[in-house]
């Protein structure tokens, strides 16, 4: 049967029905099934295996194209895993907030060690069947846009790629006008009775935040208190592993595109590596590094 067009259904089972089941099979696996294999309806990896279409023979290309839609993966991992974290930090459940943010920090590990997959190509290798690519460039990533957005890294033009494309353009737009996890960290710490001033709350949420001196003296005060139940503490440490990570996957990614393409143009019309190099100057949850300076 075509997993793209099965209907079937994940039954659930309890751990008695388990237990029955491997007494009966004798304590063999489970080898015949009256539709498609529960796991494959569950995890439709018959649908994942059949979206690896190359444009080249190039043995090499499988490879790219596999790893970056890994990464396409990982971006709405960590996507889910931050606006779980924003959900909770709206509630002002800090010690709740830490699961998805700690989850968030191994998927960016995830992310970092994918470019390792890569790491055999060449400018030369890539050069078989770049040509093929067009004007195709990880640039026009709706998924990493979100997960900028989402880190407060805001960039209105950015969303022009997407106009053609309605629902993912709408969804970018909504990212880009609501609340990053850094503006969900500031409210909080004005719930939590910090000096955090009232324009500085009611600014425009589609313009980046700059750094301010109130945020920064808020998570100054913050790591005074170094005592165990100081979930503040515990929220600002997060954090920085969540920014320390994203900069380690960008950094990656800028000497992987040193690695194959040096510092041609990119596909996407971009001068490609400067390009790179610029938006790394960019700092997720600034104050929570320059505050370091004051404690």
């Amino acid at each position: 049967m075509d997993a793209k067009t099965s209907t079937t259904v994940v039954r659930p089972a309890t751990a008695l029905e388990r237990d029955e089941r491997a007494a009966v099979n004798g304590g063999e696996p489970t080898l015949e099934f009256a539709d498609q294999t529960p796991y494959d309806a569950y995890v439709h990896a018959s649908t994942l295996h059949s979206l690896q279409q190359t444009l080249s023979k190039d043995p090499g290309e499988m490879s790219f194209l596999m790893i970056s839609q890994v990464m396409e993966l990982y971006f709405g991992l960590v996507r889910f895993e931050l606006r779980e974290a924003q959900r909770l930090l709206g509630e002002d459940d800090v010690w709740g907030a830490l699961a998805p943010l700690r989850r968030t920090v191994l998927h960016l590990d995830g992310l970092i060690a994918a470019w390792q997959a890569l790491h055999w190509m060449t400018p030369a290798d890539f050069n078989r069947f770049r040509n093929l690519l067009g004007e195709g460039s990880g640039f026009q990533s709706a998924m990493y846009r979100h997960l900028e957005f989402l880190l407060g890294l805001k960039t209105a033009s950015l969303v022009r790629p997407h106009r053609r494309q309605d629902d993912v353009y709408h969804d970018l737009l909504a990212s880009l006008n609501g609340a990053s996890v850094w503006d969900d960290v500031i409210a909080l710490l004005a719930r939590q009775g910090f000096g955090i001033p009232a324009d500085l709350l009611a600014r425009d949420l589609a313009e980046e935040h700059q750094p301010h001196p109130a945020v920064e003296a808020a998570w100054v005060e913050v790591y005074r208190d170094d005592s165990p139940d100081n979930h503040l503490r515990q929220l600002g440490e997060a954090l920085t592993e969540v920014s320390e990570r994203f900069d380690e996957w960008r950094h990656r990614h800028l000497r992987a595109v040193a690695r194959t393409m040096g510092a041609k143009v990119g596909s996407g019309g971009s001068n490609g590596y400067a390009w790179l190099q610029r938006s790394m100057s960019r700092t997720v949850f600034p104050e929570l590094w320059s505050a370091r300076t004051l404690m």
